[in-house]
Parts: C-alpha cells; sequence; structure tokens
C-alpha cells in the first residue's frame, strides 16, 4: 500500500483512483462496507481518503481524546484489507475553508483525478459541512466522476458507530467492540523505556504510550500482540495493564504488556496489542507479594482465555 500526504503534484500512477471516502477511525463493519463497496465498482486502484488530524482534533484541540486509533494503526488495518492507495489529506485551514463544490473540484476531481467515490449516508464535506452524498453525487455528475453511497451497517444492538465501540470499550467489554469492529481492538505504537519494575517482579513488559486515543476501562487484559518490526516479529499471547498503575502512580495512562514465555529486547520495536478480555480493574495492593500473586492469577487465566480462542 502506497501511502500519499496530499492532493497536488500527484504522479500520474498515483491518481485515477477508485476511492472510499472518510475518517475510517477504528476501520469498523461500517468503514469496512463503504471499503467493500469501493472495491465492487473499481476499475482502477482501490484507495482510500482520509483526514488527518481527525476534523475533530483540528476544531476541538482541546477536547479529550477520543480517537479508536492512531494513523500506524489505521494504516495497517486498511493495508490488511487489500487498499492499495491511502490519501492522509493534511486538514488545516485551507482545506477546511473549502466550499463542498471546491472539494469536490479542486480536491477529488483536478487534484486526484478520481474514477468514482464511495461515501457513507452520513457523509458530509466542505466548509460549514454543507456538502452532503446527495450533493456529491451532483457535483460527481457535473466533473465526471461516479458516486456511490454505501448503506448502513446493523450490529446485533443496532447501528455499528465508532461512538458504540468507544462506550464498549469504556464499559470493559472488548469482545462487544470487537463484534462492531471485525477485529480486535488494538494499540499500536513503539515500545518505550520505563522503570523496568516488571522485570524486577518477574514479569519484564512493554510499555506503550495512550496520546490521543480514547482510553478503554482501566485494567488488566487479555491480549494477542503482534511484534511488527524488529527481529523478534510474530503473533503472540500476553495480558496488558492498561491505566495509571496505582501503586506508582504513573502520571499519564499507558498499557504495559508481559508477553508469554517470550525473551528478547523490544525496545523501540512497534507492537500492536489486541484487547480480548478484561480481566480485573486496577487495584492498590498492600505490598508486593500481593501484587505478583495477583499477577500469577491474571497470567495463568489470560492463558486460559487465549487458548481458547
Amino acid at each position: 500500500m502506497r501511502t500519499l500526504k496530499g492532493w497536488t503534484g500527484l504522479a500520474a500512477g498515483d491518481r485515477g483512483a477508485t476511492l472510499a471516502i472518510g475518517n475510517f477511525d477504528g476501520v469498523h463493519l461500517g468503514h469496512r462496507a463503504v471499503i467493500d463497496r469501493a472495491r465492487d465498482v473499481a476499475d482502477a486502484p482501490l484507495g482510500v481518503l482520509t483526514f488527518e488530524p481527525h476534523p475533530r482534533e483540528f476544531f476541538r484541540p482541546d477536547a479529550p481524546p477520543f480517537r479508536l486509533m492512531n494513523t500506524e494503526a489505521r494504516a495497517h488495518r486498511l493495508e490488511k484489507l487489500g487498499v492499495e492507495r491511502l490519501y492522509e489529506l493534511p486538514f488545516d485551514a485551507r482545506l477546511s475553508g473549502l466550499t463542498a463544490e471546491a472539494f469536490a473540484r479542486e480536491v477529488l476531481s483536478e487534484g486526484l483525478g478520481v474514477r468514482h467515490v464511495v461515501v457513507g449516508p452520513d457523509f458530509c464535506f466542505g466548509k460549514g459541512r454543507t456538502g452532503t452524498a446527495a450533493s456529491l453525487q451532483g457535483f460527481g455528475a457535473q466533473m465526471g466522476f461516479g458516486v456511490t453511497v454505501a448503506e448502513v451497517v446493523e450490529g446485533t444492538d443496532g447501528r455499528v458507530s465508532s461512538t458504540a465501540i468507544r462506550d464498549a470499550l469504556s464499559a470493559g467489554r472488548p469482545r462487544e467492540a470487537a463484534a462492531m469492529l471485525g477485529h480486535w481492538h488494538r494499540i499500536e505504537g513503539p515500545v518505550r523505556h520505563g522503570d523496568k519494575r516488571g522485570r524486577e517482579l518477574g514479569y519484564p513488559t512493554a510499555n506503550m504510550g495512550l496520546e490521543g486515543l480514547h482510553p478503554p476501562r482501566f485494567g488488566v487484559y487479555a491480549v494477542l500482540v503482534e511484534v511488527l518490526s524488529g527481529p523478534h516479529r510474530g503473533s503472540y499471547h500476553g495480558a496488558a495493564s492498561l491505566g495509571i498503575r496505582p501503586m506508582f502512580e504513573t502520571p499519564q495512562p499507558m498499557i504495559e504488556t508481559t508477553i508469554f514465555d517470550f525473551a528478547g529486547d523490544l525496545y523501540d520495536a512497534h507492537l500492536s496489542v489486541g484487547l480480548v478480555e478484561f480481566l480485573r480493574p486496577e487495584i492498590r495492593f498492600d505490598g508486593l507479594p500481593a501484587l505478583v500473586a495477583q499477577m500469577d492469577a491474571d497470567c495463568a487465566r489470560a492463558r486460559d482465555i487465549l487458548a481458547a480462542l
């Protein structure tokens, strides 16, 4: 998959794609339906057009973190879905100031030279969100590109949405979130150097930040781990503590992952940690022996859960 950062000055081979358009935060089943519809109608390379930063971050920079995925995780998921071109448009004052018609003309038609675009039924675009899926169809007819509006995807408990997924994660229900996502909710990023307390306790951990992400319920999880870079690339089982570590008062939430039956250095490697099942909330223990005993129990339970997948 090729990732391109704008819409001007593109090589001929990077223009003329069929595009699914949206923010695709989480790349859930509703997003996948838009991408699959684009694949169905594509007579050109399959692409996704998205925005970075997320428009909500641009307009509300002081709002609490809400994203389900960082850019790295989103790109990995889109590549797994067979997307050939990822267009990450810089969402800035220039782009946000374009009218709906100007966006269709300058970005889609003249800049990207799209053959066909697919959007969801609630798609809005242009300054003041004045453009709709219906108006995009009108612009496409004028400017020479096709427009398809994908159908709404319903889950077992209603419409699939990023909001419903965030609610499930906040409640510590990662399997419910996964049913809407179509994959395990994953946190991706580089492994950071920490205080190495886990190693001293017999449970070395790979530590990762949660900056910009919606925080799932704090606590301990059974997890599936993908090491994405470095000499230890591969798939593993593990347990992870997500939160602020009440015994040690971590200033910022983080995720600390113990990988079962693993020996090696993962510092600066990139990991993808999939939340499978919530085991328990964070607890402040009376001392380290009690903490280690609970970690033993957590890991034993996580092993049983993951073995049954």
